[in-house]
């Protein structure tokens, strides 16, 4: 039996992750779109992620994509440039086998290394039994907010809840020059 990969998503992975993700928004409420992207819009969103250095991985079980988790920009001005938001999703045959524990963990070590400073989980349906709350929680993420009543999916109100993990000291420490968000706004600037 082989066990599950975590690797760079490449484009070939699209067809499975538009399959994930619309999914997920059609029978879930993890996301708050309504209607699935298809594959050009998932292709444009994993083009603009990857040509920012953001991670954008998979899992994957004997040639198979179980599931999916990236991190981005998590708002767009210059003085976020340290956090990312991330994002995870599992196919519906993959739940519960610990496929979204393994693309999580994966992730927040590569944001690590990059240099970004906190990573905000913004979960739809944050009902503190949720699937996704559980991971966050096990992960280490500290619960820092709700919106409640912020969503309305399949006929019922939905709370947002945040949550926050604080990586390489934080607030606690300036930012790292070498740092992937620090890089990339010198070079915006034209410095």
């Amino acid at each position: 039996m082989s066990s599950i990969v975590i690797r760079t998503a490449t484009s070939a992975d699209l067809d499975t992750i538009t399959e994930i993700y619309a999914d997920a928004v059609t029978n879930g409420t993890a996301s708050y779109e309504l209607e699935p992207p298809g594959r050009a819009e998932m292709g444009k969103r994993f083009d603009t992620l990857t040509a920012g250095g953001f991670p954008y991985l998979v899992a994957e079980k004997d040639g198979v994509v179980l599931g999916y988790a990236y991190a981005g920009a998590f708002r767009p001005r210059p003085a976020y440039r340290f956090i990312v938001e991330d994002s995870v999703y599992v196919a519906p045959d993959a739940k519960g086998q610990g496929v979204g524990l393994r693309l999580m963990q994966s992730l927040i070590a590569a944001v690590e290394v990059a240099g970004f400073r906190q990573i905000i989980a913004v979960i739809g349906d944050g009902r503190p039994d949720s699937a996704s709350v559980k991971l966050h929680e096990r992960l280490g993420f500290r619960h820092s907010g709700r919106l409640e009543g912020s969503g309305y999916k399949h006929g019922r109100w939905l709370d947002t809840v945040f949550m926050q993990l604080t990586l390489n000291g934080g607030a606690s420490l300036p930012p790292d020059p070498g740092s992937l968000p620090e890089r990339r706004f010198r070079e915006g600037r034209g410095n």
